[in-house]
């Protein structure tokens, strides 16, 4: 059996070009490599999972190409490419700030700077966690980040720039990391389940999309676990089983209950969702995001912020036919303030149930007021 290897490292771009959902940032750092204007520090900001490490390894193989192509790619051919290929490339240096974080492992770091790089142009020290640096480790490099020799590249990343001296930042040059949008997740898992003879739902890929929370990593860590429970066919329905991720309907069933002021079905409704073992505060915090892409849903020019696949943005269109402003927006200061009181009750499913009662309510108040 051959070994398994984890999506995230499978299909880590090597080039440029694979570099997902940072085109702008791509295009700076590449412009620079062809005009020549290479920082002799940078720092890399961002969530986690974006790409900030991967980039920085990309920039350092380019720079060090010894035949480099007109858009200052590196040719994956000559020696310093297939160095870095191969993982035994003496000009590139990883140091995870996490667990070296001492002055003494920063001296070890200047120590190393002394030596200049015997196959290409420059040496480039990548170190990951930055802000894990303790003070006096951040003092002692700060002479050697600010006039390095002039072969000696760094490459900060950071996924918490706020705990980063203000000295340490003015001396390199910023980049930040978008969050990865939705549609990019998607799209790239399509490309790797098409890869991988894997036949993929869009909701079922846009469910891991959001799951994964702008981080691109982490969606394809879900991508395997999500692999690994359904085989060769990923389903919508399999997702949200494996993913323990409560099912849309319920959410649409929900609202469509509160505009007929159903109170029985609400209540028999969420004891359903109670009796599959669902977290009632969970159910909360997804009925406010239903009803925030609900109101979206209103307008045709925000529906575009809806992070979703076209058969489920058709429901939410289709229901906010259904809801007025007003009711909507009662509705949300309803299940907000069910949000607020949750943590201090003591009897936490009471207090989702009169929310819902509220809830189916609300119809009639609006009907009362106008009457007034």
């Amino acid at each position: 059996m051959d070994n398994f290897v984890v999506s995230a490292l499978k299909y880590r771009p090597a080039t440029f070009d694979t570099v997902v959902g940072q085109k702008s940032l791509v295009t700076t750092l590449r412009n620079a490599i062809k005009t020549g204007q290479i920082s002799h520090a940078y720092l890399f900001c961002g969530p986690r999972g974006v790409g900030k490490t991967t980039t920085a390894r990309i920039f350092a193989k380019n720079i060090n190409c010894l035949n480099p192509t007109a858009d200052g790619d590196a040719c994956g051919e000559c020696e310093s490419c297939k160095a870095f290929q191969e993982k035994r490339s003496m000009n590139i240096h990883e140091l995870d700030a996490a667990s070296n974080n001492s002055v003494d492992d920063i001296r070890g770091l200047i120590e190393q700077v002394r030596i200049p790089p015997q196959v290409g142009k420059y040496s480039v020290y990548i170190i990951d966690e930055v802000h894990m640096l303790s003070q006096s480790a951040f003092n002692a490099f700060l002479k050697t980040l600010e006039e390095p020799p002039a072969y000696a590249i760094f490459i900060l990343a950071t996924t918490e720039k706020n705990k980063i001296l203000p000295t340490i930042i003015s001396r390199c040059q910023v980049y930040d990391f978008n969050r990865m949008s939705v549609n990019d997740t998607v799209n790239h898992l399509k490309s790797i389940a098409e890869k991988e003879g894997i036949e993929a739902e869009d909701e079922a890929l846009n469910v891991i999309a959001v799951k994964a929370d702008g981080g691109m990593r982490d969606a394809l860590s879900i991508f395997d676990r999500v692999v690994s429970f359904c085989g060769n066919k990923i389903t919508y329905k399999d997702v949200i089983d494996d993913l323990n991720i409560l099912d849309y309907n319920y959410y649409f069933k929900s609202v469509d209950l509160f505009l007929n002021k159903d109170i029985s079905g609400a209540l028999m409704m969420f004891d359903e969702i109670l009796s599959a073992g669902f977290d009632a505060h969970n159910y909360v915090l997804g009925l406010m995001e239903h009803l925030r892409n609900v109101l979206v849903c209103k307008d045709s020019v925000t529906v575009q912020l809806l992070e979703v696949g076209d058969s489920v943005k058709k429901s939410y269109t289709e229901q906010a036919g259904k809801c007025t402003q007003e009711f909507l927006f009662e509705a949300l200061e309803v299940v907000n303030d069910c949000d607020l009181g949750y943590k201090q009750s003591k009897n936490k499913r009471l207090t989702v149930e009169l929310m819902l009662i509220r809830m189916c309510q609300l119809p009639e108040q609006k009907k009362n007021q106008d009457k007034e």
